[in-house]
């Protein structure tokens, strides 16, 4: 079975997607096989595989960069919202049902044994497993029938590390803050902490770094600079006017973003994380 690492975040647009896509391209380099999972994502920005089956266009990318052949088992439920308030489940590379605010909440739990064989037959196929997670994993509301966040970290087993957007501002807060939200179990799962998109010289962050290992107890795996990326976004939460043809050749992209990621992080720790699991 494959090992597992995840990528929550402390909101949506924190760069989970680009941080997920720049460790299966560094593991990839580093000569493992690798995989991108999402067990649920939002999004009418999808593409279609070789076997005509939809994924979003963020866990697409994220395979190519992985070196891997693109499938629905890295994406298995998208949601795809539209005007009338209502909102297509594609289930699998296919379409599944509508549904609206009111449904979901049942047929969701019916989707987690289809979440779980897509993994599985993911795990069975690669050494490695980068999983994202989406928005916050501290949405209270929604936590008790979680399937992609905690709810998802849980049944894989899998180690989590937090990122969070210094550009944003509040960047104790949000990793304090996040932490602090999650029982005692969820807490378990959270191994380290990174710092996203840093502008300016990242040893004037020093002292940044010593405040939140204390106040999170635990390590900051890095502090990556911004960077400009040139990919197509997953749900248009900022503006982008990237054109996207399936047939872009996104390898230089691939290999800046993930030199960026791999000399701000602590890959050492990474590997420790990755090895090491949830006790």
């Amino acid at each position: 079975m494959a090992k597992s690492l995840m990528i929550q975040g402390t909101a949506s647009g924190v760069g989970k997607t680009i941080l997920t896509l720049a460790l299966c391209r560094i593991f990839k380099q580093d000569g493992y096989s690798v995989a991108p999972f999402k067990a649920q994502n939002m999004t009418n920005n999808t593409c279609l595989t070789a076997n005509r089956e939809e994924i979003a266009i963020s866990q697409w990318l994220q395979a190519l960069a992985a070196g891997a052949e693109p499938t629905p088992d890295m994406n298995p439920i998208i949601l795809k919202p539209s005007p009338q308030k209502s909102t297509q489940v594609i289930l699998n590379g296919k379409h599944f049902d509508n549904i609206n605010a009111y449904n979901f909440k049942e047929i969701k739990q019916k989707l987690v044994p289809e979440i779980m064989s897509a993994y599985i037959r993911l795990c069975n196929k690669y050494d490695v497993i980068i999983i994202e997670g989406a928005g916050s994993p501290v949405e209270l509301n929604l936590n008790k029938d979680d399937i992609v966040n905690m709810g998802m970290a849980k049944r894989a087993k899998s180690p989590v590390i937090l990122v969070s957007d210094i550009d944003r501002g509040g960047i104790f807060a949000s990793l304090f803050g996040t932490i602090s939200l999650m029982d005692e179990t969820e807490k378990n799962y959270v191994k380290a902490t990174i710092v996203n998109r840093f502008k300016g010289e990242p040893s004037y962050f020093a002292d940044g770094v010593k405040i939140l290992a204390d106040i999170t107890n635990r390590p900051v795996a890095g502090v990556i600079p911004y960077t400009e990326i040139n990919l197509p976004e997953e749900d248009g939460l900022f503006d982008n006017d990237v054109s996207f043809e399936p047939s872009t050749d996104f390898e230089a992209q691939f290999n800046h973003i993930a030199e960026n990621v791999r000399k701000s992080l602590d890959m050492e720790l990474i590997h420790k994380i990755l090895e090491e699991g949830v006790e």
